[in-house]
């Protein structure tokens, strides 16, 4: 295919979006307060994935993920095992059960970022997108996300929602249905401080939660921060990355997201060269 043809497509894709939109889910997500969350409003989140992978004849559930346009979704770099198949399944609440407009649509190819190191998560660069072999189909249950600005920082305690079936609580149980909590932005200044997640946390991470009741958990990974702009637009602003080894709700030990917008020329390169 030529690079030509390649930018038609991808051209394509975001005329896509500016007609449909993103970030105006036609079910509003509740306004409430996945540790110490609570049940979301089915489909109110309607660009979260269950990232699954095959294990014999099953499939299990590993990570959330964003769809950012019909053909791409964004998750985590450690999401990720090599040799591993994976599959996307869009428009979901349940797990448990068959839901009407949900479906498993398998990954046709996964790039991780190149400076990404399972050795040290710390160095950041925790990120991922995973094409599909189709593109979704847009509906009430299935809808894009949004990206935000190049270089978007949020001001410390602004609301921002976790969403996934990550534990309900450190060992805790998987849930079947999808779970949001409201987790407000820690600044960089203060989630770098030294009782907080110091030298750790670097300015492509942002920091969210660290109440040490409210935290996202094992399973939320590679999941959204939701985060609504002055438009009354939603927007990813962060990929769940890493948690607190002490447990998933620790104080001053805020979860720690990918900051989407230190990665938008990343972002679209890999869409236009793939």
């Amino acid at each position: 295919m030529t690079r030509v043809n390649m930018f038609s497509i991808i051209l394509a894709s975001v005329l896509v979006a500016s007609v449909l939109g993103c970030g105006k889910p036609p079910i509003e997500p509740v306004n409430s307060r996945v540790v110490n969350g609570e049940e979301a409003n089915p489909h109110s989140w309607p660009w979260q994935v269950s990232l699954q992978y095959q294990s014999g004849a099953s499939w299990y559930h590993t990570c959330g993920g964003s769809i950012i346009a019909t053909n791409w979704v964004m998750t985590a770099a450690h999401c990720i095992s090599s040799g591993r198949n994976y599959r996307v399944f869009v428009g979901k609440h349940d797990l448990s059960v068959e839901e009407a407009g949900s479906k498993a649509i398998s990954a046709q190819k996964i790039i991780v970022h190149e400076k990404w190191d399972d050795m040290f998560v710390a160095l950041g660069n925790d990120v991922a997108l995973i094409k599909l072999s189709e593109p979704v189909v847009l509906s009430d249950s299935i809808q894009l996300g949004c990206i935000p600005p190049a270089g978007s920082i949020l001001p410390n305690n602004y609301s921002c929602y976790v969403s996934g079936w990550g534990r309900l609580w450190t060992g805790g149980p998987l849930p079947d249905k999808l779970q949001q909590a409201l987790m407000p932005i820690v600044d960089h200044a203060t989630c770098s401080r030294s009782d907080w997640w110091g030298s750790t946390v670097k300015e492509s991470m942002v920091c969210s939660g660290g109440d040490g009741i409210v935290a996202a958990c094992n399973g939320d990974s590679g999941g959204p921060l939701n985060c609504k702009n002055s438009s009354d637009i939603w927007e990813v602003h962060g990929i769940a990355s890493f948690v607190s080894g002490y447990g998933c709700d620790t104080e001053k030990k805020p979860t720690v997201f990918t900051r989407v917008s230190a990665f938008n020329d990343w972002i679209d390169t890999v869409m236009l060269n793939n």
